[in-house]
């Protein structure tokens, strides 16, 4: 199905993965509004949201640039109404802005804890909430959010159990819906990055070193619009990884994602170490957890700087995922 006309509402695009899905999206003659903080330019990021409508635009779309604090339910319900008046209705609605921060939980502030349920827990609720009564009008409605598959192995939650359980809520949200909505044809999925994204936050907090081991955001995108111009009724509850779903979808040429063709990757976290890679995706060794154990390697990178299996420290990091 075409996205031709349809509108999309996406979180967190002024940049990285939602820049990319937006982008996508126009290519296809989309109309999309672009909800996000970044008004104006970032001290240390790039793009905000006119710069995305201007490329929205040159790319074949619509866009419409609207200031939102995802934090804020009223703010959630103005945008999801100022966006209907615009382009009148909304077919596709992505939660794509995120909080990710890796912290013990003993060392996790309460401060902290909020923020990252606010942004990536509750504001899925708040926008699904106002977005559902016009979905209900569309003829192929969507909801898609940025959350893994549900993998119950502990080690994800072992050091960044609020992280981990933030975004398992948004996986948990989105099988109930698949079944809440079905009458109305409303589908919901979630997608997820087997590998590691390239993304100016990434390069920000991470550093250059692992660039070659990432892949392109246009991976998510792809993968994206491979799910919402899916039938709604036929492809509700799953939880995707980006290159499977491309693989199966008839996408044999992954290495085209790759920020270095032919280097092995970095494999993302939360990723169910059942799930096998498409043929030919060559992966690193882990190099963040003892899986028999649970603990970080002496060595892995969590936060901002190196931790060993039995450090502590202020090792956190917000960034958009």
């Amino acid at each position: 199905m075409s996205l031709q006309n349809k509108t999309v509402f996406i979180t967190g695009a002024s940049r990285g993965i939602g820049l990319a899905m937006a982008l996508r999206f126009a290519a296809d003659g989309a109309n999309v509004a672009v909800a996000a903080k970044s008004d104006e330019a970032h001290k240390f990021l790039p793009g905000t949201i006119h710069e995305t409508v201007k490329a929205i635009e040159e790319a074949g779309g619509k866009g419409l640039a609207i200031k939102l604090d995802v934090r804020n339910e009223g703010d959630i319900n103005t945008a999801i109404a100022t966006t209907v008046e615009h382009f009148g209705g909304i077919d596709i609605l992505v939660h794509n802005a995120g909080a990710y921060w890796l912290q013990p939980t003993a060392e996790f502030t309460t401060k902290r804890h909020d923020l990252v349920f606010d942004i990536n827990e509750r504001a899925y609720f708040l926008l699904a909430k106002a977005a559902y009564p016009h979905l209900c009008k569309s003829e192929n409605p969507h909801i898609l959010g940025l959350a893994p598959p549900l993998d119950l192995n502990p080690v994800w939650f072992m050091n960044s159990s609020a992280y981990t359980v933030s975004k398992f809520a948004v996986s948990l949200y989105t099988l109930g819906w698949s079944k809440e909505w079905q009458a109305e044809g409303i589908a919901a999925n979630t997608i997820w990055p087997r590998c590691g994204i390239y993304t100016p936050s990434a390069e920000l907090h991470g550093g250059k070193e692992l660039v070659s081991e990432f892949r392109k955001p246009e991976i998510m995108a792809d993968a994206a619009y491979e799910i919402v111009t899916s039938n709604s009724r036929e492809f509700t509850g799953n939880h995707c990884l980006d290159d499977s779903i491309l693989y199966e979808r008839g996408c044999t040429d992954l290495e085209q994602y790759s920020m270095v063709p032919g280097s092995a990757l970095v494999e993302d976290y939360m990723v169910p170490q059942d799930v096998s890679p498409p043929p030919g995706v060559k992966l690193t060794p882990n190099r963040l957890y003892d899986f028999n154990t649970g603990e970080l390697l002496a060595g892995s990178k969590v936060g901002l700087s190196n931790k060993s299996k039995l450090g502590a420290g202020d090792q956190s990091k917000l960034e958009s995922k």
